[in-house]
Parts: C-alpha cells; sequence; structure tokens
C-alpha cells in the first residue's frame, strides 16, 4: 500500500493527513498550533510542521508528499536563504495605501484586471512588497528571493534552507502564484516588472510546476520522496472536495472564502472577484471577506454563550430579526475592499433589542456579506449551480438552517473533514501515479465525504434590508 501525506498550513495551525494513495484512506493525522498574529516568523511554520509530522508517524514510509498553505503571506529571502524579517500573512492590512498606489500607478482597475485577473488589495503579496519597499527600504534591499508560505514549507522539505540555500530550487503551483499579484493566470507567466513596481528591483520567485509534477524528489534510505507544487488552501480544499464546473464552496472559517471552479478565467474591474488558477489546470474565481466566523465568536461573545447557545438564541428569533441588521466588517474588510471599516448594527428598536435578534442579526449578517460574493461570481458569468458549506461556521445549527433562506439555494454540508490537507494528500497521490507513468489528466478519484442537505424558502428581505445599510458602515477617522 503506497502511501501519501497532505499538509495544511493555515493562519493558526498545521495539520497533517497520511492517507492510501489509491482510496484516500485515512491512516495517521497530526497537528500542532501556529503563533497567534498577522505577522508570524516563518520557523514557526516548518516547527509546527515538523511537530505535526511527528505526531503523525513521520514520512519514512510516504512515497509522496504536497503542501497546501495559507495564500499571499510574504516570506522574503537574502542571498543565503535566511529569513529577512517575519512574514506579512494575507490578513494583515497594513498594505492597504501601498494596494491604492499601485493600482493608481498601473493605470487603475481596469489594468491590474487584465494584467493579473485580479485587483490588488490589501491581502495581495505585491502590496506587501510594496510596503515592505517604503516601510523598510534596507530590509526590500536585501531580499534576494520571494516565496509563499507553502513554497518555503516544501523546500524546507526538500532539505534546503539556510546552509544549503539553493534559491533557483524554489517552486510553487499556479494557484498559489496566481495569488501574488505578479503572475497572470491568462498568460500562465510571471509579470516581472509588476514585482519590479511592488518591490523596486527583480528577485528570484518560484518556477511554477504544472499540477501533477513533482517540485522536488528527495532520495533518502527507506526510498525516494516526492514533493508536489502544493497548492493555496482555497485550491487544495477544492481539490479535497472535489469540486467541478459550476460547484460553489463557500469557507466561513477565520475568513470567508466563496470559491468556484471555472474554465475561463475571469478579470472583475471592481476587484470583489479574484481571477485565481486552481490545482488541476482551471480557474479558482473567488471572493474573500476577512470576517467571517469570528463574527460567530464576537456575538457568542457579547451574549455570554457558547456557540451552541448562539445558535439556539439565533433559531428562536424571527427570519430578518425584526429590522435588526449587523453589518459585520469587525476587522475592517476585503470584500467589499473597506480595510479601515467598523461593523455596526442597524434597526434598533425596543423591540428586537433581545438576546434572540442580535444573534440572529449576526448570523444572518455574516451570510448576507458571504451572499454578496456569490453576486459578485454571477456577474463574472461564473456558473453557481450547488453549494457547499464548510470551515468552523458550518458547524453552527443556525448557520446551516439560515445559510438557504440567505443565499437562495440549498446547501450541502460535508462530513467536517481537513480539507486543504486532504487536497494536498490527493495532488501528492497524482504526482506519484503521473510518475510512475499511471497519472491522467485528472487526479485519481477518492470517494467524497458523506453531506447533509439544507433546503429553506428563500427570504428576499433579508438580504434586501441589509443591502439597504451596507453603505452607512462608518470607517475609522
Amino acid at each position: 500500500m503506497a502511501l501519501v501525506a497532505g499538509v495544511d498550513s493555515s493562519t493558526q495551525s498545521c495539520k497533517v493527513v497520511i492517507r492510501d494513495a489509491e482510496t484516500g484512506a485515512l491512516v495517521r493525522s497530526g497537528r500542532a498550533r501556529h503563533p497567534e498574529g498577522t505577522e508570524v516568523h516563518p520557523d514557526h511554520w516548518w516547527t509546527a510542521l515538523t511537530e505535526a509530522l511527528e505526531q503523525a508517524g513521520g514520512l519514512d514510509d510516504v512515497a509522496a508528499v504536497a503542501v497546501g498553505g495559507q495564500q499571499h503571506g510574504m516570506v522574503v529571502l537574502d542571498e543565503h536563504g535566511e529569513v529577512i524579517r517575519p512574514a506579512l500573512l494575507w490578513n494583515d492590512t497594513r498594505s492597504a495605501q501601498a494596494a491604492l498606489d499601485l493600482v493608481d500607478e498601473l493605470g487603475g482597475p481596469a489594468e491590474w484586471a487584465r494584467s493579473i485577473g485580479s485587483v490588488p488589495v490589501a491581502s495581495l503579496t505585491v502590496t506587501k512588497l510594496r510596503w515592505l519597499r517604503d516601510a523598510e527600504p534596507d530590509n526590500a534591499a536585501r531580499v534576494a528571493a520571494v516565496a509563499l508560505p507553502h513554497d518555503w514549507l516544501s523546500w524546507r522539505l526538500a532539505g534546503y534552507g539556510p546552509g544549503n540555500a539553493d534559491l533557483a530550487a524554489l517552486a510553487t503551483d499556479r494557484s498559489d502564484a496566481s495569488g501574488t499579484g505578479y503572475w497572470s493566470p491568462v498568460t500562465e507567466g510571471y509579470r516581472r516588472d509588476l514585482l519590479e513596481l511592488g518591490l523596486g528591483h527583480d528577485a528570484v520567485l518560484p518556477r511554477v510546476v504544472g499540477p501533477a509534477e513533482a517540485a522536488h524528489v528527495v532520495e533518502r534510505a527507506s526510498g525516494t520522496l516526492l514533493v508536489g507544487p502544493g497548492a493555496g488552501d482555497n485550491a487544495a480544499a477544492a481539490l479535497g472536495l472535489g469540486m467541478s464546473a459550476g460547484d460553489v464552496t463557500i469557507s466561513i472559517g477565520t475568513s470567508g472564502v466563496v470559491s468556484a471552479i471555472a474554465d475561463e478565467p475571469t478579470a472583475d474591474t471592481s476587484g470583489l472577484v479574484t481571477g485565481f488558477a486552481d490545482a488541476t489546470g482551471r480557474y479558482l474565481p473567488l471572493c474573500a471577506t476577512l470576517n467571517a466566523s469570528r463574527v460567530l465568536d464576537a456575538a457568542a461573545r457579547m451574549l455570554g454563550v457558547d456557540h451552541a447557545g448562539l445558535s439556539e438564541l439565533a433559531l428562536s428569533a424571527p427570519a430578518g430579526a425584526d429590522g435588526l441588521v449587523l453589518v459585520p466588517y469587525l476587522e475592517g474588510e476585503r470584500t467589499p475592499n473597506k480595510p479601515d471599516a467598523t461593523g455596526a448594527l442597524h434597526g434598533l428598536r425596543l423591540a428586537n433589542t433581545t438576546p434572540s435578534h442580535l444573534a440572529r442579526a449576526a448570523v444572518e449578517g455574516m451570510l448576507c456579506a458571504l451572499a454578496d460574493g456569490l453576486d459578485a461570481l454571477r456577474a463574472q458569468g461564473v456558473p453557481v449551480e450547488r453549494l457547499q458549506l464548510i470551515g468552523g461556521g458550518a458547524q453552527s445549527e443556525a448557520v446551516r438552517r439560515i445559510a438557504p433562506t440567505v443565499l437562495g439555494l440549498p446547501v450541502s454540508v460535508p462530513e467536517p473533514g481537513e480539507y486543504v490537507a486532504d487536497g494536498a494528500a490527493r495532488q501528492a497521490a497524482w504526482v506519484l501515479a503521473s510518475r510512475a507513468g499511471a497519472g491522467g489528466a485528472e487526479p485519481p478519484a477518492w470517494t467524497p465525504a458523506p453531506a447533509e442537505v439544507h433546503d429553506q424558502p428563500v427570504e428576499p428581505a433579508v438580504r434586501a434590508r441589509y443591502a439597504e445599510v451596507r453603505e452607512l458602515t462608518a470607517t475609522r477617522g
């Protein structure tokens, strides 16, 4: 039985699954925490990966491994392969002004959308490089190579790093490259002029490896280990879920992500839809929000209940919460691009100032923000035929039952799982099969996780009321 490993190096933790390459059956697993914050030294990711692999029994009997990682994180290396400064993560918004500057300098949103399929916001790597250029010019001048979290971890797994710093060995995949702001899904190539626009000079960039191609081949006493190209977390999750054209997945985690599989690239000049690539050779247009499950966390904290209690309260209130609306921009927002926005409650009356009304408004507000993402996908011609809900927030009974009323379609909720790590493992199995001459144009077929389906009548008044008040949201002065 050949074994493959998949890694999910997320904002919060590192998860490892080891699966049978042919069937996808889980053999063992491990996990470790990451430090909190929006600025983290990559060494912490390596320590967590080492710990998670140890819990999972190591890689000695594993034939192939692939890493799914949080997108956009800025990992800058000097000529010796040393990390120059802690990585800025996707949810670090200090580069908001840099994003505005870059958009203007290239000639506006339409030119960026045409060039890379996306309009830069604070999350994209190119904006973080511009921030580095302006705020820390000495560090920017030392940058010899720029990598993403999953690129760097794959490089380390292959035995590279300080003391063995072959920067040319850095490798990535098209899905993660498409979130940098200097790689084009249309031309399938880097735009070094955009890298220089951000950083101020050229640098080594990871070579982009094909979906079923080994990024690294490691010879060990226990046998050859293939390191797959890896993927950005959203693309890896799509692979783990077996998504195809027409499928849309809404992930309610630290961030909210509305992603779809498409056969053609998108270029949204409004910036609402980012035109990413997927992990199979197709495309992954998506909308991301900064505020998802933590909206529920905040509401539960305000009401002094746990998540089960929040769910019970929300379901005891009427649809629309008698006019109470929560605009959930608690940490600024990415979609729409309002990095300095704050959250707000609208429509307070004596009759709706109850815990149940606030709980209902929190759930509906979070879902309305995600429904705006669905509308943005449709506006780009992306088919929206089937909806899946995943992530920690999808485990809320209130979210599952209210979602169809807000999103306007039945929702399927797969069993909880490590979809990013599973997608990385499935990619590793694909790489292994291709290396043996048995791989095809598609990844191996693994049995999808069982799912429950929720279908409730649509409540159009909920979204209509939300639309009336969302633009009234305050920004920090």
